[in-house]
């Protein structure tokens, strides 16, 4: 009976997979068009500017990736999208709190799309880490 609840949960995880890549793949898309807005039109130019476009096409490579690779890849995939989303946020909360600011850029809360981007990116890093987890459980025998 034990084996029945088993293959039960695995089939469970197995149909959850794809919203589980969905929602990572429209979160990345979210984060980075966001950082590509405030570069065409909030100012933000030079290093940041440059690393805002990186941004934007580091997260519409790995949407692509979170729903493109096949579930053998879905592990690394989903740890590197959680990686990239949580250090796009760590950068946002040091603009936030240092008080010189992160590579020259002092944020304020109140500032255009910031809070609603401290949301995306959080929501975005819980999804990533919800999805690693599931992706790493089902590769296992």
């Amino acid at each position: 009976m034990s084996s029945r609840t088993g293959d039960s949960t695995t089939s469970s995880r197995t149909r959850s997979l794809p919203a589980w890549r969905w929602a990572s793949a429209i979160l990345l898309l979210v984060m980075g068009g966001i950082h590509l807005y405030l570069v065409l039109f909030s100012g933000f130019d030079g290093l940041v500017g440059t690393l805002f476009v990186v941004n934007a096409i580091g997260a519409l490579l790995l949407a692509v990736a979170m729903i493109a690779v096949p579930d053998r890849l879905l592990t690394i995939a989903s740890l590197l999208s959680l990686l990239f989303t949580a250090g796009t946020l760590l950068a946002l909360v040091l603009s936030l709190v240092l008080p010189g600011g992160f590579l020259g850029v002092r944020e304020q809360i109140s500032a255009e799309l910031v809070p609603t981007t401290l949301v995306a990116e959080a929501l975005g890093a819980l999804v990533l880490l919800g999805a690693t987890i599931l992706a790493a459980r089902l590769r296992r025998p």
